[in-house]
């Protein structure tokens, strides 16, 4: 790496948040995979997805305010975007498919609200 050394404990603070983050976004995908139903499927990513993209953007806010000297917060946008468009998308996908569900008279269809 061409610039400042960074220092053992941020590096090491760094891989931590950001094999953590990793691990949640894998969990949420092997959610995605695992669970055997639509609704159950599809809130397994989206925590694992937001919660993964967290630690993974702050060990990257970290890593980039120490090799540039003052405080980066630009992920801090990309994270926002994706805290804002996940939960709404995962609300969005359920309630199209109760209604469809609905609709059809499927047996496994959630009760109406």
């Amino acid at each position: 790496m061409n610039g400042p050394d960074l220092p053992v404990w941020a590096a090491w603070i760094v891989v931590v948040l950001t094999l953590g983050g990793a691990g949640f976004a894998l969990t949420g995908a092997l959610g995605l995979i695992r669970l055997k139903t639509f609704y159950e499927r599809v809130h397994a990513p989206t925590l694992g997805a937001t919660l993964g993209a967290f630690l993974i953007l702050t060990g990257s806010m970290l890593l980039l305010s120490l090799v540039e000297g003052h405080i980066v917060l630009r992920d801090a946008l990309i994270g926002l975007f994706i805290t804002l468009t996940t939960p709404v998308t995962m609300l969005l996908l359920s309630r199209a498919a109760a209604h469809r569900d609905r609709t059809e008279k499927n047996p496994g269809a959630p009760p109406e609200p």
